[in-house]
């Protein structure tokens, strides 16, 4: 029980010096007030669908982040333009995806992290289901 509270609280806690955070959809607070807490108001959120793949990603972080015209929706062209783009912060709720290409997402998350190390942004918030330790 210790360390399920421990890993509840490095969650929650507002630590800036690390690319990707994830945080727990507690369904106590179906409000999102917890949440609210955790991630910056001027986070953009990435809008999910039932299928999270290369194409859903690249078409909704377009969208969500108003990448220019010529953006080529393939990962070097999202990385330039994540780099390009004054958005600091973003939000992808897995709580509503049915179906994760692993090898996809894990690429998405590297494209952030390498943005985050080369030039401090984009930070993402990842939401991901409750887990009751009970």
């Amino acid at each position: 029980m210790k360390q399920a509270n421990m890993k509840q609280e490095a969650m929650n806690q507002k630590d800036t010096s690390q690319a990707i955070h994830y945080v727990s959809q507690d369904p106590i607070n179906q409000n999102g007030t917890a949440l609210s807490a955790v991630i910056p108001t001027q986070a953009v959120t990435i809008p999910a669908c039932d299928t999270l793949d290369k194409t859903t990603l690249l078409t909704s972080l377009a969208r969500a982040c108003h990448f220019p015209s010529y953006f080529s929706h393939n990962w070097d062209s999202a990385w330039d333009c994540l780099t390009d783009s004054d958005v600091r912060h973003l939000v992808l709720d897995l709580t509503v995806i049915k179906k994760i290409n692993t090898e996809d997402f894990n690429i998405f998350k590297s494209i952030i992290e390498d943005a985050y190390s080369d030039f401090g942004k984009p930070q993402l918030w990842i939401i991901v289901p409750f887990e009751n330790d009970t």
